[in-house]
């Protein structure tokens, strides 16, 4: 049985994919299992696949797909290493990723997961130092200490320092608290690291950068797409915190959120329904509620040129 299991979760990403491969059977630690997780890509996944031939690696393709958040438990279900990670098709660990990693964990059997620092790089697997060290100091890296984290509810909620890619965890703590939701698309990398702090696990920071996020075209989704602000919805709604500068934070993030998914689904004529979200989340912004409320009298040909012109005034 391999001390740790590696999942990478794919969808039609042949040409960046075995950048992500080669990244972790070059590992100068080696006791590892890789599940490659296919959600049914429709372009030679398959045939790269059928070329590697090392032990380690097994390849689960589903003949459809279904949905990020479930073909990530599907890798999750698949492992059966002592600890566990995944990471994008698209990124790339360094090689003492899981050297760092591994040998945090196995000194102290109190602590949940580690997670590191991350390059930022770009479709040529170039570094970017700026962008790197920008990055770290937006999501809060930056202020974080070596060690456990003692604040580690507001270090994932509040300032998302924690990314999920550049993570190893104890896998037994995952399989006690679930794993990845069900059919989320979006945010459940969030909800799986708020379900940890709640939960009083502990989380322990390495500010080395042992990852490498890539930044590029061909990532998929608009941030503030329907499907991600309706997730988003589902995630802040989940929870109640004790603490009242967290819930005032929550319930703030849950008010914009209404109201940005309000505004969209207006301007694409599900008229009803996004008065009602508008409604809710106008407490974020009272102005830009009643200008929606107001652009929803319009016949929906004319909504998007009127929305359109209003970003544009505001931009």
């Amino acid at each position: 049985m391999p001390k740790v299991t590696v999942s990478i979760p794919t969808f039609n990403r042949v040409n960046l994919l075995p950048f992500a491969i080669e990244s972790v059977l070059k590992q100068s630690y080696e006791d590892f299992e890789l599940i490659i997780c296919d959600d049914g890509s429709a372009d030679n996944t398959p045939e790269l696949m059928s070329q590697y031939t090392d032990s380690r690696i097994k390849y689960i393709r589903h003949s459809q797909n279904i949905g990020k958040s479930n073909n990530m438990r599907s890798g999750f279900g698949g492992a059966t290493g002592e600890y566990f990670m995944k990471f994008d098709d698209d990124d790339r660990l360094t090689s003492d990723f899981l050297a760092r990693t591994v040998a945090i964990l196995d000194k102290d059997l109190s602590i949940s997961f580690v997670g590191t620092d991350h390059w930022i790089i770009d479709i040529n697997n170039v570094r970017d130092e700026a962008k790197t060290q920008e990055n770290s100091r937006f999501w809060g890296r930056k202020s974080l200490s070596e060690g456990v984290v003692d604040n580690l509810l507001e270090v994932v909620f509040v300032k998302q320092s924690f990314q999920i890619g550049a993570t190893l965890f104890r896998r037994q703590i995952l399989q006690e608290l679930g794993y990845m939701l069900p059919n989320m698309q979006n945010c459940e990398d969030n909800d799986l690291f708020v379900r940890l702090a709640l939960a009083g696990k502990k989380g322990y920071y390495l500010p080395e950068l042992l990852m490498e996020y890539r930044v590029h075209a061909e990532q998929q989704g608009i941030n503030r797409g329907i499907r991600y602000l309706t997730d988003k919805i589902e995630y802040l709604e989940s929870y109640r915190f004790d603490s009242e500068k967290l819930e005032r934070i929550r319930q703030n993030r849950l008010a914009e959120t209404q109201l940005l998914l309000g505004l969209r689904l207006i301007e694409t004529g599900e008229t009803q329904k996004g008065r009602e979200l508008v409604l809710a989340g106008k407490s974020f912004s009272t102005a830009k509620a009643w200008t929606g409320l107001g652009l929803s009298m319009l016949p929906i040909g004319l909504r998007s040129k009127a929305f359109e012109l209003v970003r544009n005034v505001r931009g």
